[in-house]
């Protein structure tokens, strides 16, 4: 009967698999070499299948033991992941992390720090959600949020707590067949120039910043709800708008897009802010959350990295 399977013998084939010999397996295990011998024996039973050939010197995997090691191996892993999960909720480990991010902020560091989250608490579930201008602080504000990363210093609350991460830039373009682009390259752009013109603008979901705007001076808009729609709009030759450089930084290089040096919009075009990561004060970050909290200063510490600024420009 299959019932009878256990998680040690299910162990005991995986080791002889991978180490060649019955020998060398219970040294790897730390087990009586006939221990592991008859544990294999005993899973050959239950499966009613033989799952190496011992006729050589050394143990070969049948057809059937190869087609059942990966599964044996999966097995394993989930059981050991479950342990993983059961200890962290004994200790206090967050089951689930979920961490929203503005779009504004490079996902590159959010990556790599999300990485080694996963290395150093595998049984933590990561829900990651990216947000435009109000959304972060209305997300922690809300409680679908653990832990967020807003950029600019707009939309603060006396509620959250905010720790400053990374400046970010934000840069002002067009596509490189916009009526605007030959201006630029030729004699500058005027503020009253960008107004003639439509200005890609993102949508906050969220009620934080009604009646607000930021950087915008076209009354011709067209709305979208993230940066990569804002980025296919704009090199589509639609209208101008400010962009976070590094998700730029390809596109100007190969002549996809233009700078607007307006001086409406930064020197040459360009502003800067800062980006932070922001917390509700009566929620105390949980081991997965404050650990994502030092991984990601440590990455903009120690790595250097500049990233981009916000927006509904």
């Amino acid at each position: 009967m299959l019932d009878a399977l256990t998680l040690d013998q299910l162990r005991m084939f995986v080791a002889v698999a991978e180490a060649g010999s019955f020998r060398l397996a219970a040294g790897r295990l730390s087990r009586a070499q006939s221990a592991v011998s008859h544990s294999v024996a005993n899973l050959e039973m239950e499966l009613g299948t033989s799952l190496f050939d011992r006729s050589s010197h050394r143990p070969v995997l049948t057809v059937e033991g190869r087609a059942l090691l990966e599964d044996s191996r999966s097995l394993l892993l989930r059981a050991d992941l479950l342990r993983a999960k059961a200890r962290g909720m004994g200790s206090g480990l967050e089951i689930e992390l979920i961490v929203m991010a503005d779009t504004l902020f490079p996902v590159s560091i959010i990556g790599e720090a999300l990485g080694r989250l996963h290395a150093a608490f595998p049984s933590v579930s990561v829900e990651l959600c990216s947000g435009t201008l109000g959304q972060p602080a209305h997300a922690l504000l809300g409680g679908t949020a653990d832990i967020a990363i807003t950029v600019g210093e707009d939309l603060r609350d006396s509620r959250l707590e905010f720790e400053a991460l990374t400046p970010v830039s934000l840069t002002s373009v067009v596509g490189a067949t916009h009526p605007l682009a030959s201006g630029a390259k030729e004699a500058g752009v005027s503020a009253v120039d960008l107004a003639d013109f439509v200005q890609v603008v993102l949508v906050d979901p969220s009620s934080r910043t009604q009646g607000m705007d930021f950087g915008v001076l076209s009354q011709r808009r067209w709305r979208v709800g993230s940066q990569a729609e804002k980025l296919e709009l704009i090199r589509a030759g639609v209208g101008w708008g400010r962009l976070p450089e590094w998700l730029i930084a390809d596109d100007l290089e190969k002549g996809w897009l233009v700078l607007l040096p307006t001086a409406a919009l930064g020197k040459g075009g360009k502003t800067v802010s800062w980006s932070y990561l922001a917390r509700r004060l009566d929620k105390p970050l949980m081991p997965a959350a404050a650990f994502l909290r030092l991984a990601l200063q440590e990455i903009v510490v120690i790595a250097g990295r500049y990233g981009t600024t916000r927006e509904n420009f």
